[in-house]
């Protein structure tokens, strides 16, 4: 019996394993989350529509949120499958440099998304009733 090593359950590897397939999305993810920033950048240059840009907007919003949740699934992975059951372990593996910078990086695309869905949406007007 070796002492200190604790078993992942079998949720904890499942988790991980859908962490780990999420987070080799992210480079895909990050390309997709620029391109929709330049249609978006490209649109307001050209004095496109109001709906059109809110479409845009929307978009980006869409591939904002979703490397967001490929960047905290990546430090899920390099965090470890134990981190899922033992909090002691999280915690301490969350000091480590890459973590650490893997953390940095989810935080950083949360606040682009928090900033884009307070200021970078267009807001479409509604009708009046009754028209």
């Amino acid at each position: 019996m070796v002492l200190g090593r604790r078993k992942t359950g079998e949720d904890a590897r499942r988790r991980h394993a859908e962490d780990e397939t999420l987070a080799g999305r992210l480079p895909e993810l990050l390309d997709t989350v620029e391109s929709a920033e330049a249609a978006l950048r490209a649109a307001n240059a050209e004095g496109a529509e109001v709906e059109d840009l809110h479409a845009r907007g929307v978009a980006l919003d869409t591939a904002l949120t979703d490397a967001m949740r490929a960047a905290y699934a990546q430090e899920r992975t390099l965090i470890g499958a134990r981190g899922y059951d033992d909090r002691i372990y999280r915690r301490k593996r969350l000091a480590a440099p890459k973590v650490k910078a893997a953390t940095q990086a989810a935080e950083h695309l949360l606040t682009l998304r928090e900033a884009h869905r307070l200021h970078g949406i267009e807001r479409v007007p509604t009708s009046p009733a009754g028209i």
